[in-house]
């Protein structure tokens, strides 16, 4: 095929939920992705072998005043309705190329706001309001023992284990100690076939103990191969729960701590509303940070 055939994409990778590069969750943005087939999408996921890999489709103006700009997100494995980290990424990215205080997504779950602030000296600030959460089945803590390495006894009692969703659907799983949750090892395949059974998808691993004092969670979510330093969906779910069950308070800003253990330490800052005893509003927030910038070739 003669070189005047290849095509060139732009790309943008960032570092989320952090203010330091080579920390937090790094996700790869393709700036223009019309033109590419969803194989082709799928592939370029595999490439990059991040967690997230998100393609910006630019579309007429009226349409994106109306629904956001359309964005697709994929992991190395299928594409996802929705996902935190490369919602509020893809928006940085967005907002700095406009520097409108306020992007919103067409996500495949639906539009999705981002509100950027930035106050002298400190870092871009982004978040984004989530769905409102739809709170789905308990399990009992042998149920998710028999696809750890935990025994019953190591998860925290007095909290329910319970899936919740803002677009994703999440099992939200309270550890005792930081200790039992630093050395948690998952039957992914296992787990994945119980939750597929019961409304769920992935499994958020909290405990209150945590390393950064102003963390109120520290957090783990294991998936696929391997591990996510950070979570937004899951964080949104987690917002909902704690907010729920007394954890948080209603419209308390929280963080969340997470990627420790993998040297990609994270901090998502999550709050949500309960009103008439309804949980709403859920808003999840982090720092980006660009770290590459370049074209990727295609025939």
């Amino acid at each position: 095929m003669g070189r005047g055939t290849m095509r060139k994409l732009g790309m943008v990778q960032v570092d989320v939920f952090t203010d330091r590069a080579l920390t937090g969750n790094a996700l790869s943005v393709c700036l223009d992705g019309r033109g590419l087939s969803s194989e082709e999408m799928q592939a370029l996921a595999r490439e990059t072998n991040l967690s997230e890999t998100t393609f910006i489709l630019p579309g007429e103006a009226a349409a994106e005043k109306e629904r956001g700009v359309r964005v697709r997100i994929f992991t190395v494995q299928e594409e996802l309705p929705f996902a935190g980290h490369p919602t509020l990424g893809t928006a940085y990215v967005l907002h700095r190329q406009t520097g409108a205080s306020e992007v919103r997504l067409e996500l495949n779950v639906g539009t999705v706001p981002v509100r950027f602030e930035q106050s002298d000296g400190l870092p871009i600030f982004g978040e984004m309001t989530q769905k409102n959460p739809t709170f789905g089945a308990t399990h009992s803590a042998e149920s998710i023992a028999g696809f750890t390495n935990l025994k019953p006894s190591d998860f925290d009692d007095s909290l329910p284990i319970q899936t919740v969703s803002t677009g994703m659907p999440f099992t939200i799983t309270a550890v005792k100690s930081l200790q039992k949750l630093r050395s948690l090892t998952l039957d992914v395949a296992r787990a994945t076939e119980y939750l597929a059974q019961r409304g769920g998808k992935f499994l958020y691993f909290v405990s209150r103990e945590v390393v950064d004092p102003k963390a109120r969670l520290h957090a783990r979510m294991l998936f696929y191969n391997g591990e996510d330093p950070a979570t937004g969906s899951a964080a949104g779910c987690c917002a909902s729960w704690m907010v729920a069950h007394g954890v948080a308070a209603s419209d308390e800003r929280v963080m969340i701590e997470q990627g420790v253990q993998m040297h990609r330490p994270s901090r998502i800052f999550v709050r949500a509303t309960k009103q008439d005893n309804q949980v709403i509003n859920v808003r999840v927030g982090g720092n980006c940070v660009e770290v590459l910038r370049g074209e990727l070739t295609l025939p």
